[in-house]
């Protein structure tokens, strides 16, 4: 395995600084890639308490339930030490796991738990947080597989109508089995195919929600790495959160206050930040009839749907809290400062649009009276097969490159070379032939009659779109010669700029484990890496 960092050509201001320790960084409570911080941030985790008996019973079951390896269950138990801290970060439960992105955050997690372990000499556990209160089954619902020159999306075809959560909706197994069977269906066959088929089936009937088959396939792929998952949608969890519940909604006022006016200010610093909250939100949703309804404050200062489903007063609302929390949930505010509440939390590894949000969030960790984590970029990979690297070398373009901006230009230079005498240079020469030798003629046009002058002109336009037909039919005929050259720039395309994104963003991890199996997945949590930069390059 090689490994080569690369710096992506995007512009984005927030980012930039945060990477260099910018002005933006107090709009955060540490520097996240100074040496000390971390020892610093553990020194101020000994100074708080948090429930962690409970927190570790809750796990347990979780974890327990879906199968967890033995490593997984030594690290919950590790978590009941006071010394001990967590790595921690996020993200929706898709099918078998979702975009790329996913995999690269649950190594992010795994490596830099590993390293911090190393060098503060004390438990550092990796935690998953899979955010199963979300409702939209459409984000979630399919995944991406190269087809042809192109990514087609592979959707599960299970209709769901409801704003039921992830946690709850159950999956219908005849159709996710279907499902699965098609998506393997499209992958090449080795030595891997069919075991990973029998294992991921066998997650699947053993799931009953899309949370339990995101977290059994993600077990089945790191088992031994002790990966903790908490599921944020689960009852039991919520009844963790219910004393925390009652804090945030006793501090909301401050909290949207201050929330609001960060978030001003960051626009107004030329700032751009994927999140937009009003000053009246209540930061919390009320779950009815399977149902989320996002909770506003209304002037009086009662607690009201957003679109008037439901009303409650302080009182009522604390008492949900107290009694029901699992009427409650957090919403992109309030998940950090759960989250923080929740876990004794060494470092947040976040992609780079929450690190956008994270910055209007310091005032409302300052009125709950405890510090932001150090928060720090996720590793971004782009793994690249051995045919992939092969055809990197065949046309020697900097993979790079590719990345950044596609091979549209290097596939068009490389086909102009294909011939002798480029088309569109000779197309351009026999257009300024024509065009001198028929100026006597439309002069002479012009002179006649001004009409006839018009008529030349036209003339001149048809002889060109004979040649540029003719033109049109050598591209054509050059294209169908060298196709099997261009297919191989249209897959290295698909492979590190698929849909004109990275690779991350598109792609799954499945097409590599039928590949390569899962030993890269342990090797790639096992190096090196500087989280400051922007991309890394796996050659597998």
């Amino acid at each position: 395995m090689r490994i080569d960092p690369i710096k992506l050509e995007t512009k984005n201001k927030l980012i930039d600084e945060y990477r260099n320790n910018g002005e933006i960084m107090n709009k955060f409570d540490y520097l996240p890639f100074e040496a000390s911080t971390f020892q610093q941030r553990f020194t101020d985790l000994q100074e708080r308490e948090f429930d962690r008996e409970g927190l570790a019973t809750v796990l347990q079951k979780l974890n327990d339930n879906w199968g967890a390896p033995a490593a997984t269950l030594e690290n919950i138990e590790r978590l009941k030490d006071k010394d001990s801290v967590v790595v921690i970060g996020g993200q929706q439960s898709g099918l078998l796991t979702g975009p790329l992105y996913t995999i690269n955050k649950i190594i992010s997690i795994i490596n830099l738990a590993k390293q911090q372990e190393r060098q503060l000499k004390v438990p550092v556990v990796p935690v998953f947080w899979i955010a199963g209160e979300d409702h939209d089954f459409a984000e979630i619902n399919h995944i991406m597989l190269e087809k042809g020159s192109r990514m087609k999306k592979y959707k599960i075809p299970q209709r769901v109508s409801s704003k039921t959560s992830m946690s709850e909706l159950d999956l219908d197994k005849d159709i996710a089995k279907a499902w699965l069977h098609r998506v393997f269906g499209e992958l090449q066959e080795t030595e891997f195919t069919n075991s990973y088929l029998e294992l991921f089936e066998k997650c699947l009937n053993e799931s009953n929600t899309t949370v339990d088959f995101f977290a059994k396939v993600i077990f089945s792929i790191f088992n031994k790495e002790g990966l903790v998952l908490i599921d944020s949608g689960n009852k039991l969890v919520r009844q963790l959160e219910s004393e925390h519940f009652v804090t945030m909604i006793k501090n909301q006022q401050s909290v949207s206050e201050g929330v609001y006016q960060a978030n001003q200010e960051i626009k107004q610093s030329g700032y751009s930040i994927s999140m937009d909250v009003e000053e009246n939100e209540a930061h919390l949703f009320y779950h009815k009839d399977g149902e989320r309804i996002l909770l506003v404050r209304s002037e009086d200062g009662s607690w009201i749907g957003k679109q008037n489903e439901c009303e409650f007063t302080t009182d009522e609302l604390l008492h949900i809290a107290k009694n029901n929390p699992e009427l409650l949930s957090n919403n992109v505010v309030t998940r950090p400062l759960m989250q923080e509440l929740l876990f004794p939390t060494l470092a947040f590894l976040g992609g780079l649009g929450e690190i956008g949000y994270w910055s209007i969030l310091k005032p409302a960790f300052q009125t709950l009276e405890i510090k932001m984590p150090p928060i720090l970029p996720r590793l971004s990979l782009s793994l690249v097969d051995r045919s992939t690297d092969k055809k990197l070398k065949k046309f020697s373009i900097p993979p790079n490159q590719i990345v950044n901006f596609g091979v549209e230009l290097e596939r068009g230079n490389w086909l102009a070379t294909q011939t002798s005498s480029p088309i569109e240079m000779l197309t351009d020469q026999v257009k300024f032939s024509i065009e001198r030798a028929h100026r006597p003629l439309k002069e002479l046009a012009k002179e006649i009659r001004s009409d006839l002058g018009d008529v030349a002109e036209k003339n001149l336009f048809y002889l060109f779109q004979d040649i540029e037909f003719l033109e049109d039919k050598l591209m054509r005929a050059l294209e169908e010669k060298y196709h099997q050259g261009l297919d191989d720039f249209d897959t290295l395309q698909t492979m590190l700029r698929p849909e004109g994104g990275l690779q991350e963003r598109c792609w799954n991890i499945i097409p590599f484990l039928n590949l390569y199996g899962d030993a890269f997945i342990d090797q790639l949590s096992e190096q090196s890496y500087d989280y400051k930069v922007d991309h890394y390059l796996i050659y597998l």
